[in-house]
């Protein structure tokens, strides 16, 4: 390996030979804050500048470390001139790059690497498809005007966009990342980002960290957010970022986390312009969507369709804006506030399933059936049994019967004329039998009347010769309990009588009946 710079090389580029052997920071900058900032607008001229072909052949093809140093590239306020082409290629040196500029893209599709850390740097375009690295990826705090590539990329530990500012492609995604493999943790926190963040089919072996993160659609792709069919290892955060953790922050890392912040200290929620998909998403741990801020347009929806976990937290500040989809979702705690959820029919909860209620601010039983009944125009009623399931699970057995109650009562509505009539006479009388109480009123009120009644309108007796004992309360009561013999049957009515007792009869009918099928529903449900 030559020990000396290649003929030809600038003397920024020949010193730059010399701290890679030595594994030194090749550091630029001239120490003004405004002409150092690599988002600023001072020309950072020959002096600062290395050619992309120059970095190329230091870590593709560089020379060897001097001995006790480890080779490695290392840059901090350079402006790197021209196209970055290293696909394909291993590079087998550690690589970190701070406060740079490049004026034209990087190209690391199916490169092989170590650790690559690009913070606080410009770059118009990352073309990074197939990359695979055993260490990280860092990007943080980078500006990528043109977005960034990452399909089917396999990232060995952790992947780093905290604080990333990405523009969109020609098809408006920022950040496209299908099919790319993360073993372990991928932060985002505070991303912005115009154009779609698009993940589908990935799988994150730990944590996806999204807090703060402001996304925006394009008018060519009105997706924000799309994690179809992703898979991560633990748990999802779409939630607020505390202010206080980030202001000023310049960790070398770039994930601005400090001192916790006081309770009730600002914060920066999630925001996503645009539509957000996590159909078919697996949580193995949990989704918090929690101090995020859904902006839908007219159509647009929030998918959260067969989605998988063992526990959803749904805690917004207010509702999205457009619908929510939680189509047979698999929910184990459903932790949400009442405000959160969307009504007019713009909720779907069909096939939706979760084990427990887990409110995060008191959420009544009627707020409960009006969040099922704000659900959709159509009748569901396994969304009543499940919700009323999940109750019973928790011991909250009276609210169960509220919820069953309501699902007669919505039911009513679907059916024909004659059956709504017949179901409204069973609301009314004993409430579908979840209203016991309703029976013994109304047997009673008839039972007085009837009384009051045959006491002063006796019937007279069916033989003449045998005339039994005449009680008018036992004979009204035995009008309404037919099956019963009160010995009072040896009497004939006739006129309005007959009519009275008629009436009665019926009336013990219907109040038997619907206490029958009230106890049938209880013992099912025992």
């Amino acid at each position: 390996m030559a020990e000396r710079a290649p003929d030809g090389w600038t003397p920024v580029e020949q010193s730059l030979w010399e701290a890679f052997r030595h594994g030194r920071i090749h550091d630029l900058r001239t120490g003004d804050a405004a002409l150092d900032d690599p988002f600023g607008d001072a020309e950072w001229g020959p002096g600062r500048t290395v050619r992309a072909e120059v970095l190329s052949r230091l870590l593709l093809d560089g020379p060897a470390a001097v001995p006790g140093r480890v080779a490695s590239l290392k840059l901090t306020g350079v402006l790197v001139a021209g196209p970055l082409r290293l696909a394909g290629g291993t590079i087998r040196h550690y690589v970190e790059l701070h406060d740079c500029r490049f004026d034209q893209k990087v190209l690391l599709s199916e490169a092989e690497a170590g650790t690559l850390r690009l913070v606080n740097c410009l770059v118009p375009r990352i073309e990074a498809s197939r990359l695979a690295t055993s260490g990280d990826l860092h990007l943080a705090r980078c500006r990528v005007p043109q977005g960034v590539r990452l399909t089917d990329a396999r990232i060995g530990t952790d992947l780093l966009l905290n604080q990333a500012v990405l523009g969109g492609d020609r098809f408006g995604r920022a950040l496209s990342a299908d099919g790319m493999a993360v073993n372990q943790d991928f932060e985002a926190d505070r991303l912005e980002t115009h154009g779609e963040v698009s993940m589908r089919t990935a799988r994150i072996g730990g944590r996806l960290s999204l807090r703060g993160a402001q996304l925006h659609a394009v008018p060519e792709n009105r997706s924000a957010l799309n994690l179809v069919r992703i898979t991560v290892g633990h748990t999802l955060y779409l939630s607020g970022s505390a202010d206080g953790g980030w202001y000023g922050s310049q960790t070398y890392y770039g994930s601005g986390y400090g001192e916790v912040p006081p309770a009730g200290a600002p914060s920066t929620p999630f925001r996503a312009h645009g539509k957000v998909r996590l159909s078919d998403a697996r949580f193995e741990a949990a989704c918090l969507l929690s101090d995020a801020e859904f902006h839908l347009g007219p159509g647009e929806e929030l998918s959260l369709s067969r989605l998988h976990t063992p526990e959803l937290r749904f805690t917004c500040r207010f509702p999205a804006g457009g619908g929510v989809s939680l189509s047979r979702a698999r929910v184990g705690n459903l932790v949400d506030f009442p405000d959160s959820w969307p009504r007019d029919g713009r909720l779907g909860l069909t096939g939706f399933t979760y084990e427990c209620l887990r409110p995060a601010a008191p959420f009544g039983i009627r707020q409960r059936i009006a969040w099922l009944e704000s659900s959709s125009v159509d009748f569901q009623p396994e969304a009543y049994e499940q919700l009323a399931a999940a109750l019973r699970r928790d011991g909250a057995d009276d609210d169960a019967r509220e919820v069953l109650y309501a699902k007669q009562r919505r039911r009513r509505q679907t059916l024909p004329l004659p059956a709504r009539l017949w179901g409204r006479i069973q609301d009314v009388t004993v409430g579908y039998g979840f209203r016991p109480g309703r029976a013994a009123l109304w047997l009673l009120l008839a039972w007085a009347l009837g009384s009051s009644y045959f006491a002063a309108h006796p019937p007279e007796a069916l033989k003449a010769d045998e005339r039994p004992h005449w009680d008018p309360v036992l004979y009204a009561l035995g009008q309404l309990l037919p099956l019963v013999d009160l010995g009072q049957q040896g009497w004939n009515p006739a006129g309005s009588a007959r009519w009275v007792s008629a009436g009665l009869v019926i009336v013990g009918w219907v109040l038997a009946t619907t206490v029958a099928a009230g106890a049938t529903r209880t013992l099912q449900r025992g």
